[in-house]
């Protein structure tokens, strides 16, 4: 009698406990990122690197002993882009400048994908900001989501934002005859 109720217990303990799981992981909030914050967030230094996060309906990002947050309710728009950047840059690259025959030219060329994170909010006095930041590839659009989970307001969906933003073959974007 013992092993047949071990057999049905076990099943509904293990149930239970994936739900408490998943809910506790929806409370926490995001994996944090190490970011470059470009421009925006008060008491950070520009191109400032730390780690940004989404916890707690905030917008976390942490530099040294800085720590700036933004409510996530505060965000009108969050846009979410693909860039890149020098691979080769600081004193290598300026030094390659030298080389004969545009070798350091030549450096220039070899750059690595980043994704953009813009953050447009108010502050609690009502005055408006701006802040951006960049972090690897696919980092910025799981920053996205979860800011829009909890709370922040975007004017481009972030099911659309992660989509191809190739024109559509539709009957509007295609030549009259």
């Amino acid at each position: 009698m013992t092993i047949r109720t071990t057999k049905t217990f076990m099943p509904v303990a293990l149930f239970v406990a994936a739900i408490a799981t998943t809910a506790a992981t929806a409370q926490q909030g995001s994996e944090a990122v190490k970011a470059i914050q470009l421009k925006g967030m008060p008491g950070a230094n520009e191109n400032a690197k730390g780690i940004l996060s989404v916890e707690n309906g905030n917008l976390h990002f942490v530099h040294g002993k800085t720590i700036c947050e933004v409510s996530a309710s505060m965000i009108e728009d969050v846009v979410v882009g693909s860039d890149s950047r020098k691979s080769v840059g600081n004193t290598v690259g300026t030094i390659s400048m030298a080389a004969p025959y545009g070798g350091g030219r030549f450096l220039s060329l070899f750059r690595s994908k980043i994704d953009t994170l813009t953050v447009e909010y108010r502050d609690a006095d009502g005055a408006f900001h701006g802040a951006i930041f960049t972090m690897r590839v696919g980092a910025a659009g799981v920053i996205k989501k979860d800011l829009i989970a909890q709370g922040a307001h975007t004017m481009v969906p972030a099911e659309q934002a992660t989509s191809d933003h190739s024109p559509s073959n539709t009957d509007s974007n295609k030549e009259q005859k």
